[in-house]
């Protein structure tokens, strides 16, 4: 049993119906919806502070108390900034300090929701272009899940493609239905028609598109099969979330294509982000 577990009938020092619970640096917020994909994958939904602002791509620090102090970590926000309540994709890592218990969150329960979303991963970190990539690994999809909810995102780029990259299929449920549900959006659906392109591989199991994004990329096989041409730093933009041995193999391949590293200080041609939440949270 969680230390913060509220059932959604009960009642703990009568707060069971409150959404927010202003606890000095957090927020307590009431968990509104919960999906489990994998034995490994799940999503979490909770109530939104009406304070709480963010970027399209920021992350928040989330996690839970225990009997001596919380357990926090990043998490990138896949909500839009538009939606009434915050959304979190999870990995589930057995032994791991904030997932192992946080795999057990229902409907009712309270998480502990940080004041200051942060973050590189935004499009005020890159200059203007025509044609924004998001490279994806596992549950580095998160925020790439908020950016492609948001009108602006669409209004700043010709085209944007979205790649997610996972061992099996099972572990694409999040994003297939993502963008299922993207293309139907009575906000964005009519443009994310013309203007999406999703591509997702597989690692360990056949499927239509089998291998590594990096060596997708690496070999070419990646373009032909969407049809365009390799990354141009004169009119392309990429923003990086997945796995550190991924992180570093893109930045390389970009850095020796003539790419430079954006910040919210110094915009640039791609973005990495520097707090996924992987293995071992």
């Amino acid at each position: 049993m969680l230390d913060t577990d509220l059932s959604a009938t009960g009642a703990q020092d009568g707060l069971a119906n409150t959404d927010i619970i202003d606890e000095g640096a957090f927020f307590s917020c009431r968990v509104t919806e919960v999906e489990h994909y994998t034995e490994t994958l799940f999503r979490i939904r909770t109530a939104r502070p009406p304070s709480l602002r963010f970027r399209p791509g920021e992350f928040i620090m989330i996690g839970l108390k225990t009997e001596t102090k919380p357990v926090l970590r990043a998490y990138s926000i896949a909500s839009p900034s538009w939606d009434d309540e915050l959304e979190f994709y999870s990995i589930k890592v057995e032994g791991g300090a904030l997932t192992s218990k946080l795999r057990y969150i229902r409907p009712g329960d309270r998480i502990l929701v940080g004041r200051k979303p942060v973050g590189t991963l935004v499009t005020d970190a890159l200059k203007p272009g025509r044609r924004l990539y998001m490279l994806s690994t596992g549950t580095g999809a998160a925020p790439f899940a908020s950016l492609i909810r948001e009108p602006g995102v669409f209004e700043q780029f010709d085209e944007i493609v979205l790649t997610h990259t996972c061992r099996t299929a099972a572990e694409l449920t999040y994003t297939e239905q993502l963008v299922d549900a993207v293309r139907t959006d009575q906000l964005v659906g009519e443009v994310a028609k013309d203007k999406l392109i999703y591509f997702n591989s597989l690692t360990r199991e056949d499927g239509p598109r089998k291998g590594r994004i990096t060596s997708l990329i690496e070999s070419g096989e990646f373009f032909r099969m969407i049809s365009r041409e390799p990354f141009d730093p004169d009119q392309d933009r990429i923003m990086i979330c997945g796995s550190m041995a991924m992180l570093d193999e893109l930045k390389a391949m970009l850095e020796a294509r003539g790419f430079r590293e954006g910040s919210n200080a110094q915009p640039g041609d791609f973005v990495v982000e520097k707090a996924f939440a992987g293995d071992g949270v």
